[in-house]
């Protein structure tokens, strides 16, 4: 793993290795792993084919697919307790096409009582292991998690949705089992806007905290070792979508961000085309290489440059001698070599990303990236108030070489700006825009209780921190409002109105890892608690790649605590806006 300092991804493996690999390892012995769909990405996420060979893994097999049978071999089933995945581990076991000598099942999760039965009446016999070992999340980088339910924003969000509670229910059993695996039993807070009657949602957050509460109290009451874990002083914080609609609409000029906005990045998989060879290529924009890792954050101003510079400081720091030239260190270098052109070829990648990305915005987007920021922060660069802000937007509308989703994202922004328009403004801003068979895409993010139509009762904007020290550029001038939530929390300066705990809260914490007075004598408290702070934050309905960037920002800053961030799916501006297409259909 290139990444330096605390990982989830490792954190994870650790675990799959002490609960699953350790627990049925026999000196000598291999095994075969099968794994299902969801179960293939979340190994994926954290461990590859060779640290499983490691660890005695002869094959890795799929679950729903055809396998011949190893009679000789013992199985690791590593599954989500469904009813698919069960009835496939039963067919292995048929008396007559048995298909392992032996099984060790290990669920992700609680297996309901019912499919349980159904295992236990047919194939006991074959079945030398059993366990739930609670980890239905994926470790999708170092800091941030994903639940991989990308439908989960229908299921919240629309009036017709029949499974709302359903999706809920799943999300904090999955949220307690990634406390559970980070070993923390976090106080639990959620966000309360107020003046906000959440007519629509009626707040998600809310309903969602408590019974994660509960399910964390249930599972560390049911833990093996029988004891009752108390609450550590970590935090959980849970938002819903609507807290900062901006952040998940706006042009974001950081390369990560910027690549997956503009470009067509699937699975973190980026094809390209490299100039005079025809050959297509791909590559994997992931944390086993160093170089993306020190270039995903940075703005994209500074790719350019940065990239030759990381690779010399690679190659520098990789060579095999200095001084005297013999053919032992000629060998070494050799050795070498691959590497070096490894790195090179990395260099080229990441240099036509960034090309491919300036090339995306020179033009329109440039443009409107300075009205985007006008109208995010409410000043122009020279910090002066914005004035008439449907002067900023009306040329973008009329210009008719803006596609139909550039101009939502700039009509929403000046919605977001006046804190909601008039029924009639909306309908000229459609009109100039000629987006008609759009309007659902704007109206529906009502059904996130942000306001579209101005009415009586006002939303109250959050206070923002001044950030105009930080600002390095123009067109980067907005801050996500997650990274004020980040360090207000680990200051310690949630107001408790806006932030209520759930029962059970944990002791208060800061910058320093002190405790407030007010939650009496932590002393007791064993001291790699005190160094390993945990602020966990899970966004209901997606999550930018600006906001996992500022886990990772305020982490760094902060030395004494971990900021872990994640939600149901990763989101882009493109695939939120399809997604709210789709919420009356």
């Amino acid at each position: 793993m290139a990444t330096a300092g605390y990982s989830l991804k490792i954190v994870v493996w650790q675990k799959i290795k002490n609960l699953i690999l350790d627990d049925c390892m026999e000196e000598g012995e291999w095994k075969i792993l099968i794994l299902d769909h969801y179960t293939t990405k979340l190994l994926s996420s954290c461990c590859k084919m060779s640290t499983l060979m490691s660890e005695k893994i002869s094959v890795v097999e799929d679950l729903h697919k055809n396998r011949e049978p190893v009679p000789n071999m013992k199985a690791i089933y590593f599954i989500t307790p469904t009813e698919k995945s069960i009835e496939a581990l039963i067919n292995d076991f048929r008396k007559k096409n048995q298909k392992y000598k032996a099984a060790y099942v290990y669920f992700t999760d609680y297996c309901p009582d019912n499919l349980f039965s159904q295992l236990k009446t047919t194939c006991s016999k074959s079945i030398k292991r059993c366990k739930e070992v609670n980890l239905s999340f994926l470790s999708h980088e170092s800091q941030v998690f994903t639940f991989d339910i990308p439908g989960a924003f229908y299921s919240i969000y629309s009036p017709d949705s029949k499974d709302k509670n359903d999706i809920m229910e799943m999300m904090a059993e999955k949220i307690a089992t990634v406390c559970a695996i980070l070993d923390e039993n976090p106080g639990v807070r959620y966000r309360k806007e107020y003046g906000n009657d959440y007519s629509f949602t009626g707040n998600n957050a809310e309903y969602l905290a408590h019974l994660t509460e509960e399910k964390l109290a249930n599972h560390y009451k049911l833990a093996e070792e029988c004891n009752i874990k108390g609450k550590t002083q970590s935090q959980l914080l849970i938002i819903d979508r609507g807290f900062d609609p901006i952040s998940s609409i706006l042009h974001e000029l950081t390369f990560q961000a910027m690549a997956h906005d503009l470009l067509a990045i699937e699975n973190n998989i980026y094809r390209y085309e490299i100039k005079n060879d025809s050959t297509s290529k791909e590559a994997l924009l992931d944390e086993d290489d160093t170089l993306w890792v020190n270039l995903r954050h940075l703005h994209i101003a500074e790719v350019g440059d940065k990239i030759p510079k990381l690779v010399k400081e690679l190659a520098k720091s990789s060579k095999a001698t200095e001084g005297k030239v013999t053919v032992s260190s000629l060998s070494q270098m050799m050795k070498k070599l691959p590497a070096f052109r490894k790195q090179k070829a990395k260099q080229t990648t990441y240099l036509t990303l960034a090309e491919d990305c300036m090339k995306h915005f020179n033009g329109i987007v440039k443009k409107m990236c300075k009205a985007e920021q006008d109208l995010a922060v409410g000043t122009d660069a020279q910090s002066q108030k914005i004035k008439d802000p449907m002067r900023i937007i009306l040329p973008f509308l009329l210009d008719k070489s803006i596609g139909d989703y550039d101009k939502l994202r700039i009509i929403l922004l000046y919605i977001f700006h006046v804190n909601g328009t008039t029924e009639e403004n909306l309908g000229k801003l459609i009109q100039h825009g000629k987006i008609a068979e759009n309007r659902d895409i704007i109206e529906n993010w009502k059904f996130l209780d942000v306001p579209i139509l101005s009415s009586g009762t006002q939303h109250r904007k959050p206070v923002r921190k001044d950030r105009s020290a930080e600002e390095s550029y123009d067109l980067s001038r907005w801050t996500p409002i997650i990274k004020d939530i980040m360090e207000d929390s680990i200051a310690n300066k949630l107001d408790s109105h806006d932030w209520p705990h759930c029962s059970g809260c944990s002791a208060a914490w800061n910058g320093s890892g002190a405790v407030s007075a007010r939650q009496g004598n932590k002393s007791n408290l064993p001291d790699d608690r005190r160094g390993g702070l945990k602020l966990i934050i899970f966004i209901i309905g997606g999550i930018t790649y600006s906001e996992m960037r500022c886990a990772y920002e305020v982490s760094k800053a902060s030395k004494c605590c971990e900021v872990i961030i994640g939600s149901t799916h990763i989101l882009t501006p493109t695939r939120l806006l399809d997604d709210l297409n789709k919420l009356n259909k």
